[in-house]
């Protein structure tokens, strides 16, 4: 067990102390409990280093928001601890830790596992919405959804002690880190990037898995020059719980036959052998379904979707900040609507309004959603006022604190106007803080 410091990961080790280090990096919710199955077997041949995000598993709650944030947090603390090479499997945003590392930090890589990984995580929307669920609700509702987006039906109907350990696991997180890691996943995007990654990967995903499931695999397969892919049936996202004994065989294979030699041929590490397919062992039938033949590990051709090349300069920051800000849906909205009437409004509106004021460092977003949504309700802007209500409760407010700008509104602006304004904010924020499902 570990003190940890702000800028560091709260961490434990596994196995004997001269053994090459093994890495396994949790899912966005969990702990690193959620490789208990893995760690006997693992240890036989490696030191294995186990993490929690910050704020889960009772480890402090310091926020990290952003992938890259997350990385030099690990990297920081294996450099306290003089762990220079090591082996790298990690789940969900735990996996997208594992590209980061391979992308920036290619020479402390042996080998690299993905689970249930993406190189991009659905959409920005979709994590920024989850954020403002949470910080209007807590994290109740998606403790209690959990076990629907990580197992399978029968693996839960059959193992209630799992499934409910699932669900406080969740519940006990911070709220505040949580979003944070929302935060992180919804700006995560490496599609562009994969070929860059030289390690040797395997690609681990569950047949059922509905969050990231075999498609982003194949992708990534497709994207990373030296990947081989492992579908384990009967398994959804959190697969190294549902199916331990397959999980556990695939790591040691990979991690036996894939561990590459360092940069600097000084160093130690296990001998790199030729790459060779990798089976999928039998999973572990789940109860509610009968026995299915594991699938042969297999490269399959999927397409990488590349960003396009951007106009550069105040119009590129203007997007991304547009986009951060009003959500991926509104801005393609705009965008598909813009024709060449209107296209130089928009890009004048892109560059100037988001590129230059909405960037300037003197108020923070939270401030300038509060003057925005009092400046829309005076001029009467309704449907703008929609739009930025939602991008209020992205940027960090909450209902009660929109509710105090109307109000403030109220007696500058006009009681009609606000009447109004409040109409338009309550159905919004009724639509973006109810839980899905």
């Amino acid at each position: 067990m570990s003190e940890t410091p702000p800028n560091t990961l709260q961490y434990r080790f596994d196995g004997p102390e001269d053994a090459p280090v093994l890495i396994l990096g949790p899912s966005l919710g969990t702990t690193w409990h959620m490789w208990d199955r893995q760690v006997p077997e693992l240890t036989k041949q490696w030191r294995v280093f186990r993490f929690d995000l910050p704020g889960h598993g009772g480890a402090p709650a310091h926020p990290a928001d952003s992938v890259t944030e997350l990385t030099a947090r690990l990297l920081a603390t294996l450099d306290a601890l003089g762990v220079q090479r090591f082996g790298y499997a990690g789940c969900a945003l735990g996996g997208a830790v594992g590209i980061e590392l391979a992308l920036r930090h290619p020479e402390r890589l042996a080998s690299l596992a993905l689970v249930a990984a993406s190189p991009r995580f659905g959409t920005a929307d979709e994590f920024r919405q989850r954020g403002v669920v949470v910080r209007t609700n807590g994290l109740d509702p998606i403790a209690r959804t959990a076990p629907d987006r990580w197992f399978t039906g029968g693996f839960a109907a059959a193992q209630p002690a799992i499934t409910e350990w699932a669900v406080q696991m969740v519940r006990t997180t911070d709220p505040g880190c949580y979003i944070a890691a929302c935060e992180a996943l919804a700006a995560f995007d490496v599609r562009a990037e994969l070929g860059r990654v030289g390690v040797p990967t395997l690609v681990l995903v569950g047949s059922d898995d509905q969050v990231t499931g075999p498609a982003e695999a194949r992708t990534l397969v497709a994207g990373i020059p030296d990947a081989r892919l492992a579908v384990v049936p009967g398994a959804s996202h959190l697969v190294p719980v549902e199916q331990p004994a397959a999980v556990t065989d695939l790591l040691v294979h990979h991690f036996s036959t894939a561990w590459q030699q360092p940069f600097d041929t000084g160093q130690t590490a296990l001998p790199a052998t030729p790459a060779a397919p990798v089976p999928v062992p039998v999973a572990v039938a789940v109860p509610a379904a009968p026995p299915q033949p594991a699938p042969v590990a297999e490269i399959a051709p999927a397409a990488v979707a590349v960003r396009p090349p951007g106009q550069g300069g105040r119009y590129e920051t203007g997007l991304k900040i547009r986009r951060e800000v009003l959500g991926d849906a509104h801005v393609d909205g705009v965008l598909a609507r813009t024709d060449e009437f209107s296209g130089d409004f928009q890009e004048f509106v892109t560059r100037y309004a988001w590129g230059e004021i909405w960037d300037r460092p003197g108020l923070d977003r939270r401030t300038r959603s509060c003057i925005t949504l009092t400046a829309l309700i005076a001029g009467g802007h309704l449907e703008d006022l929609a739009a930025h209500t939602r991008a209020a409760l992205r940027n960090g407010l909450t209902p009660d604190e929109i509710r105090e700008v109307l109000l403030q509104a109220a007696v500058y602006c006009g009681l009609p106007a606000a009447n109004s304004a409040f109409r338009v904010a309550q159905r919004v924020i009724r639509e973006e803080t109810t839980p899905a499902g």
